[in-house]
């Protein structure tokens, strides 16, 4: 710890933000970075805690103290280094990751955590800027292949880590172009696609191959996988939506929040998507069912469309504005969240459950719902309808954002014939990612369901040093 004092003379300070007027205008990235100097006061902050706690909040097992610690030296280039050590990367995390390290940071006690994700987005972002980022090509190679299917976080995290063991690795993404949900999930106002395109031009030279427009089970059969590769690695993610079967869903103007993002995004990246219907908030009055992430998305997304209001509903309660930190800490809290995309323009109901879409001529035009209530009975939380809590609201665009169920069964999955466990995902361990099928590992969130970024990152890092451990184990046999 460089500045034992630092906490206590220096405040937090988070990167900024764009003005809402000209951000809503285009879909660059909202965040405004720190200056080095306000990066390295900052990393001044961090106590070297006894027993640091950002630890057990981060699921890569980043050694932030250390960085926090470089960063204040001015040590920027031995900072990605320790960066670079657990987390491939951080370009990712530092964009669009929730955090986790920084609730169970132990100034967080005071609500006032270090700024560790603003730190690490400094770090390298600063080192692309100066070229510090170089393919890292295996001093050795053997003469196993592994085939990746899907190309998000864990599938490309599992390639980079498998092509540096020295193996021959091709990444097979049924779209256009390679990044999964990272590319036709998330906003480019959250994150810009050329940040994919140049982490994609390293992994190329460190020996990476990837074939896109390739659905593996579909129009690449999956007896190819088996005859050349000596190991499979499933990274399709959990792509099956939760769906809301009520009165109306059939009407048109209802659709996945993935189907609306998607198709911006895949504009924004001018690529053709003509047999679709195409899905536009302009002029619209749009309804957001879902309060996580991927509904503030839509919200943002919207806003940008030009819709003409933007409304999110959320079944659950409103949050508290702060949370009981000595009661949660260093767990993750239930508080109050609000996004740039809420505050470009959104009015946010809580404990409202929908009840029916209403239409005319085939099309939504309105929303029935009702309040609800939440009691503990016997441990468990039920939910109860409130008579006379009513509503109706006008709706031309309805987006559901309610998450997902488990990564798509027919094609690939069905056709491998993979175990799956009881909530429909591929069953495998975190001991080795292996499935019920030899020589074929799963992660991310094909193996473990709906989850974060950086919890893709972990298990297509730790998914590789299985794969890696089984390949060089049948050599010697």
């Amino acid at each position: 710890m460089g500045s034992p004092t630092g906490f206590q003379v220096t405040p937090r300070h988070d990167r900024g933000y764009r003005p809402v007027d000209e951000r809503t205008k285009d879909y660059r990235e909202v965040s405004i970075p720190l200056t080095d100097e306000s990066a390295s006061q900052q990393g001044s902050r961090c106590i070297d805690c006894g027993i640091p706690y950002c630890h057990s909040g981060c699921p890569v097992d980043n050694v932030i103290p250390d960085w926090n610690d470089l960063v204040y030296h001015d040590r920027w280039q031995d900072a990605i280094e320790a960066l670079h050590e657990t987390n491939n990367f951080p370009e990712f995390t530092g964009r669009i990751c929730p955090a986790p390290c920084e609730e169970a940071c132990t100034l967080n006690l005071l609500g006032s955590p270090v700024t560790i994700k603003t730190i690490e987005y400094s770090i390298i972002e600063k080192a692309w800027q100066n070229r510090w980022i170089e393919p890292e090509i295996a001093r050795r190679h053997t003469d196993k292949r592994v085939a990746i299917v899907g190309s998000g976080p864990a599938g490309l995290a599992a390639a980079q880590q498998l092509a540096r063991a020295g193996h021959r690795v091709e990444v097979f993404e049924k779209n256009a172009k390679i990044g999964g949900l990272l590319r036709y999930g998330i906003p480019d106002f959250k994150l810009e696609k050329s940040v994919i395109d140049r982490r994609m031009a390293q992994m190329q030279a460190e020996g990476v191959e990837f074939r896109v427009n390739s659905h593996v089970g579909v129009g690449v059969p999956i007896e190819r996988l088996a005859d050349k590769y000596d190991a499979v690695v499933l990274a399709t993610g959990c792509e099956i939506p939760r769906d809301l079967p009520v009165p109306g869903r059939d009407l048109y103007g209802v659709h996945f929040a993935m189907e609306f993002l998607t198709q911006q995004n895949r504009r924004i990246g001018d690529e053709a998507f003509a047999d679709v219907q195409p899905i536009t908030a302009e002029g619209k009055h749009v309804i957001v069912i879902g309060g996580g992430d991927t509904g503030a998305d839509c919200v943002g997304t919207a806003n940008r469309q030009g819709a003409a209001s933007v409304t999110q509903l959320e079944l659950l309660p409103k949050p508290p504005d702060q949370a009981d930190t000595l009661t949660t800490w260093p767990d993750w809290p239930t508080k109050l969240r609000t996004s740039t995309s809420h505050e470009e323009g959104c009015e946010r109901l809580w404990s409202v459950a929908t009840t029916s879409f209403k239409g005319s001529d085939s099309h939504i035009a309105a929303l029935h719902g009702i309040g609800v209530a939440w009691t503990q009975v016997d441990g468990r939380w039920e939910m109860e309808e409130l008579a006379g809590t009513e509503f109706e609201l006008p709706a031309d665009l309805v987006l559901l954002a309610t998450g997902f169920t488990s990564p798509v069964h027919d094609g690939l999955l069905a056709q491998l014939g993979v175990d799956l466990d009881e909530r429909g995902n591929v069953s495998a361990n975190t001991d080795d990612y292996e499935t019920s099928v030899q020589g074929v590992f799963a992660a991310g969130d094909t193996r473990r369901g709906q989850s974060l970024v950086v919890w893709a990152i972990r298990e297509g890092r730790q998914c590789a040093a299985s794969v890696d451990t089984y390949l060089m184990a049948s050599d010697q046999e």
